[in-house]
């Protein structure tokens, strides 16, 4: 906890959110210097992030914009994962864009 905020290390937040199957991947993508959190760059897999910082890294061959809104005791089932962040970059529904 930073403050009076809670917060968790990037490394493990980005797993439990299953952005990536292990910390080893995770570690990888930090170390190399592809995650910026609030439009900084992070270097270390100990930087902490918490509910309301936006993260933007690669994932395959996209990249990724997400709001940290949660924070997880574990890595569980996808449908968990799901309510620790919104991805602020998601295609809007195809009714959506014929207004």
């Amino acid at each position: 906890m930073i403050g009076d905020r809670p917060t968790t290390r990037l490394d493990k937040w980005l797993v439990q959110a299953r952005f990536f199957k292990t910390r080893s991947l995770a570690l990888a993508v930090i170390t190399a210097r592809h995650v910026r959190i609030n439009g900084q760059k992070a270097s270390k897999p100990s930087a902490h992030v918490g509910q309301g910082d936006t993260l933007t890294f690669p994932q395959g061959n996209r990249i990724r914009v997400v709001r940290v809104m949660g924070l997880a005791e574990r890595r569980g089932p996808a449908s968990e994962a799901q309510g620790l962040y919104l991805d602020l970059n998601a295609v809007p529904p195809p009714d959506a864009l014929s207004d």
